[in-house]
């Protein structure tokens, strides 16, 4: 075969693999009518319908993920909700007997902290004995310069 006869028939086979069978309607339909004759008694035989939708990689990644974020925050949102529920039920009962417990706890924890404290406390008795003197001594500075003044006192 020939270069010239090659190239044809290379041109053919193209052609003809890539050729649509069905031509390309502009429209897509919304209905279909199928006007084959009914059988007389029973179920009517399914009839094949094409269906060529194709769907983008990328657009089915998109709604699964979707649909698992919105299943995961309507987890959230209930979990939200039921402890707002339980928050919003709150009587002081309920107050008291969740906090009794912890009452009574810190209350045996001082007794025992107080008991152990006593115990080891030494009984002591400082007299003291000779004369007490007390000296007061007040040094006064005052700096009053500008817009803002300060006024220091030590007392000994």
């Amino acid at each position: 075969m020939t270069d010239a006869e090659a190239k044809a028939e290379a041109q053919r086979i193209i052609e003809e693999n890539f050729r649509p069978e069905v031509p390309v309607v502009p429209h897509i339909a919304t209905s279909f009518r199928d006007d084959s004759p009914l059988p007389a008694y029973g179920d009517t035989p399914p009839v094949h319908q094409d269906d060529r939708r194709i769907v983008p990689a990328w657009a089915a990644g998109i709604a699964v993920a979707s649909i698992g974020v919105g299943a995961g925050v309507t987890g959230i949102g209930c979990g939200a909700w039921l402890v707002l529920q339980g928050l919003a039920s709150v009587t002081l009962y309920g107050v008291l007997m969740v906090t009794l417990p912890c009452a009574g706890v810190a209350m045996v924890a001082t007794a025992i902290g107080g008991a152990i404290s006593k115990a080891r406390s030494a009984v002591t008795t400082n007299v003291y004995e000779g004369p007490v003197t007390q000296n007061t001594q007040i040094n006064h500075i005052s700096n009053q310069r500008g817009m803002f003044s300060r006024t220091r006192n030590d007392v000994r």
